[in-house]
């Protein structure tokens, strides 16, 4: 078992599911504020206001409102917002991570909130508030010896961008995502790990069973404009703190071929490459693939791609390649196979070798050991796996304990295929599970669905004491972590 020494054992949150203070300390809305709860039956709703005063629903997207002509995003006093106050990190960020340096943290990944930071975008100015909350943050981690690996953006920015300008389908975000991370960047001079995007491909893989060709071009062209943007900050850094380190994350979207029919290994390398290496290839080798002229062919689309675009991509290549990996999912061109369940899964079969999580998720622990071989042997720089973890139903006993054992046992697995995959070769720096404390579920909205090493008593509702209480996986996570990854027992 031989993770390296100084290994980034950490947890991973993002502001908007976990933070709270919605309206806070000068902070604007963003759109996954206007979201309400869901299940895996029925989806989030992002709600609106008529001309008239009538309120109305549609189906809540992250970047993209598809609101009737007229309406603008609006709270509706009768909806609950599982977002607005989420697990209450806001107010409750000496105590977690106090909780956090007991587990053995070495790393904690968090994201910013670009609407805590820029409320109204660049012209209106930066917010002291909210730049004085993430300095306290990055203060009380640093005390504790906790690295902060900050990410700029998840799904976290002002929504009257979404509304003035379209969002990320106007080049002129590009410019200002670029003024957000250097100003941050210059801001928060205690941060040395940095990202540019969490899941950079969602744009993309979040259309692909689309038949609106309109969508499908303005997803790509997002995705575009995110690359531009994400290379543009890199290069900021690298030409003014040589000593820090930027890297990009991809949504880990790993499938296997179904069956050994050849049809099935070319269909399974077709999601590969359009799923997960496409935007990889860009941001780590600072190119389009082979393969994207004929995929833009294939979906009948153009890129707007400026000359100073290219050269942005090419100078704008990251130091490290963030993954998430929880699950994965099997590519079949036959039609016989059970329909695959998860989060972002498309048309995916159920793999029969494997059991599920409560939420229907593969767990695959062999397969973590595959796709980092995988993404290594393709690009050859450090791998940080930044999500992984079990969402899973919680029950909190009346002796304040939660019994975790399905979460203990999914993490052993995961740990030691990281570790044969180091011992095989592979240069990974660093492992944060995702939600180590309970905080929304971006897909669902729910707080049932729980990942974290600590439980928070809240419900889907909002309805609890918010106070805290470690599981077993507790005690768990911080033997493997301050062992060092040795003591998995």
């Amino acid at each position: 078992m031989s993770f390296p020494k100084g290994f980034l054992w950490g947890g991973d949150i993002s502001a908007n599911q976990c933070e709270g203070g919605w309206d806070e300390g000068g902070k604007s809305p963003n759109m996954t504020d206007y979201h309400t709860g869901g299940n895996v039956n029925e989806p989030r709703m992002a709600t609106y206001i008529m001309p008239d005063g009538t309120y109305g629903k549609t189906p809540a997207m992250i970047e993209n409102c598809n609101l009737p002509e007229g309406a603008k995003l609006a709270i509706n006093p009768d909806e609950f917002y599982p977002n607005h106050k989420a697990t209450d990190f806001y107010h409750h960020y000496k105590e977690d991570i106090a909780m956090f340096a007991e587990l053995g943290f070495k790393a904690f990944n968090m994201t910013l909130s670009w609407a805590r930071i820029f409320p109204k975008g660049i012209k209106a100015g930066i917010n002291p508030e909210g730049v004085e909350f993430y300095h306290n943050v990055f203060k009380e981690c640093l005390k504790y010896g906790i690295e902060p690996l900050v990410h700029l953006y998840k799904y976290d920015m002002p929504a009257f961008y979404i509304e003035e300008l379209g969002g990320w389908k106007n080049r002129v975000l590009i410019d200002e995502f670029v003024e957000f991370g250097k100003a941050s960047i210059d801001e928060f001079q205690e941060v040395t790990y940095w990202s540019t995007f969490n899941e950079i491909n969602a744009a993309q893989f979040s259309i692909l069973d689309s038949s609106n060709q309109e969508e499908v071009q303005r997803q790509y062209q997002v995705l575009h404009n995110q690359l531009v943007a994400s290379a543009k900050v890199v290069k900021y850094l690298h030409d003014n703190y040589p000593n820090k380190k930027i890297g990009c994350m991809q949504a880990g979207i790993f499938t296997h071929a179904l069956t050994c029919d050849p049809e099935d290994e070319l269909a399974n390398q077709k999601e590969m490459q359009t799923n997960f290496w496409y935007a990889g290839d860009v941001f780590v080798r600072g190119y389009y693939p082979s393969y994207a002229k004929h995929l833009w062919k294939e979906l009948n689309i153009t890129l707007d791609i400026t000359e100073e675009d290219t050269k942005a991509l090419k100078e704008g290549t990251v130091d490290f390649f963030e993954f998430s990996y929880y699950f994965s999912n099997c590519v079949t061109t036959h039609l016989d196979g059970e329909e695959a369940t998860g989060n972002l899964n498309f048309m995916s079969k159920k793999n029969p070798y494997l059991k599920e999580s409560d939420w229907g998720w593969a767990i695959d622990p062999k397969g973590l050991k595959f796709f980092m071989h995988e993404i290594y042997d393709r690009y050859q720089i450090p791998l940080m796996n930044c999500e992984n973890g079990l969402g899973a139903f919680d029950i909190l006993e009346e002796d304040g304990r939660v019994h975790d054992q399905y979460r203990i046992d999914y993490m052993r697995e995961h740990v030691k295929a990281m570790s044969e995959g180091i011992d095989e070769g592979v240069d990974l720096m660093g492992y944060t599970w995702w939600g180590c404390i309970d905080l929304v579920s971006a897909s669902t909205g729910e707080i049932r669905k729980r990942y974290g090493f600590i439980y928070v008593d809240v419900d889907d509702f909002g309805n609890g004491t918010y106070k805290r209480y470690k599981k077993d996986s507790f005690e768990y996570c911080k033997k493997v972590y301050t062992s060092n990854g040795e003591d998995l027992d």
